[in-house]
């Protein structure tokens, strides 16, 4: 199995692999553990008869299993849209790579709530950057009032 593909499947080299080859060690990233309980207890909570706030609990090892599947899953996905960012002849991936890397992995029933929340994401930053250039400029304008006002 070649390198690139064996990284795309998770078996990323261990730290002590890749120090005995006298190559570089490879840091393995962990999820924060506070964010992935809150996520995997919300989603569970939602999903429980009634759809309550009834408090689930989930043991370490559940929560281990989900943060590295999840840690995973991610590196599959990025190495899939970083291959499909090169056959574009392209250095810096974008969206449009994930959301093709996701259909291109079988998972396309995620791709149009995907595209929403980016379509949702986009334009609430396009309002904060509208907003915060607003500011900028009515604090020009009271600056050269007061200036204008000394003169």
């Amino acid at each position: 199995m070649a390198d690139g593909e064996a990284e795309r499947n998770g078996d990323a080299p261990t730290a002590a692999a890749a120090t005995s080859k006298n190559t570089p060690a490879v840091e393995v990233e962990e999820l924060p553990k506070a964010i992935v309980r809150r996520v995997v207890k919300d989603k569970l909570s939602k999903m429980a008869a009634g759809g309550g706030e009834d408090e689930v609990s989930v043991q370490k090892d559940a929560l281990l299993a989900f943060s590295e599947s999840t840690r995973i899953f991610i590196h599959y996905l990025s190495a899939t849209a970083n291959d499909i960012c090169k056959e574009s002849k392209r250095q810096t991936m974008n969206a449009d790579d994930v959301l093709k890397a996701i259909e291109e992995i079988d998972f396309p029933e995620f791709v149009e709530p995907l595209k929403a929340s980016l379509e949702e994401f986009r334009r609430k930053n396009a309002v904060k950057k509208s907003g915060a250039k607003g500011k900028e400029t009515a604090k020009k304008r009271k600056a050269e009032e007061i200036q204008d006002g000394m003169e």
